[in-house]
């Protein structure tokens, strides 16, 4: 990695724009949490009969707002369950590196990188750790203590569902993640803060994240227009980044875990900046 140390050097030394990580399910996939679309991924274990386009959508909840609850604990029991690893620390200690110059966008709605104590991050989904009215007549507030978390087979009691019904108008509560019937907004999902950091930044690191989804492509895409170093993260070497990247001249691969990896950054940058 001795390249990534020199371009490193030259960013750094020049103060001027962002150091970014753009985090995808790959990170946490070595927490235990399976990815969304793997062969034993979270949409294939909770959702048997439904396609993630289809089930993952405010329509569907909507209509049926008891199995997608049932789905959703069954999902938050997991992420209770899970730890964060080598890389999400290393994150957090890049960021006390860096100060001003260190951006966290991130995909993943588990808060996993919050539990490894990083201060600032761009949740661009949402958060699984807040929930927020169907009908929007409230802000988004704590997942609520009382309720419990569940096995996929569990139904929920009547006092579940109490517990998810907004208190200030009696309809369901919602998570606060964004649906693939939902569109990129500011107010959840940090929308026009992720286009401003993509048009600021230097040099991104996209970390376990294969790109199929928008507003990821997107920041790739704006970061790549401006001829800005773009590294990629990721033991697998198929991913649709690799597709659009191809052939760049400021692209840097490290097919590495992120466990891995990103340690092995967070050494690097310790021995520029002292």
């Amino acid at each position: 990695m001795e390249e990534l140390q020199s371009i490193l050097n030259t960013i750094i030394k020049e103060k001027q724009g962002y150091i970014t990580f753009l985090t995808g399910a790959g990170i946490s996939a070595e927490s235990g949490l399976p990815t969304y679309r793997s062969i034993d991924g979270i949409w294939i274990k909770g959702t048997k009969y439904h396609r993630p386009e289809e089930f993952g959508t405010y329509k569907y909840f909507s209509q049926n707002q008891e199995e997608v609850w049932q789905y959703n604990l069954f999902w938050k029991k997991m992420i209770e369950e899970a730890k964060p690893n080598p890389g999400h620390f290393a994150i957090t200690e890049i960021e006390s590196l860096l100060g001003e110059r260190f951006k966290l966008i991130s995909q993943n709605v588990d808060g996993l990188h919050q539990r490894s104590g990083t201060q600032k991050v761009y949740e661009i989904h949402g958060s699984k750790q807040k929930v927020r009215c169907s009908k929007e007549c409230s802000e988004p507030i704590d997942f609520p203590e009382n309720i419990k978390f569940k096995e996929y087979t569990e139904d929920l009691t009547p006092e579940d569902i109490d517990n998810l019904k907004c208190r200030k108008c009696g309809n369901w509560l919602r998570p606060n993640t964004l649906w693939f019937d939902e569109s990129y907004n500011e107010k959840y999902y940090h929308f026009d803060t992720a286009y401003d950091i993509a048009d600021h930044t230097d040099i991104l690191f996209v970390v376990g994240t294969s790109g199929s989804t928008t507003l990821p492509i997107n920041i790739v895409e704006t970061v790549k227009i401006r001829a800005k170093w773009i590294v990629l993260i990721n033991p697998e070497n198929d991913t649709y980044f690799d597709y659009i990247l191809k052939g760049s001249k400021t692209l840097y691969s490290v097919r590495e875990s992120s466990s891995v990896a990103l340690p092995q950054l967070k050494n690097m940058l310790e021995e520029i900046l002292k």
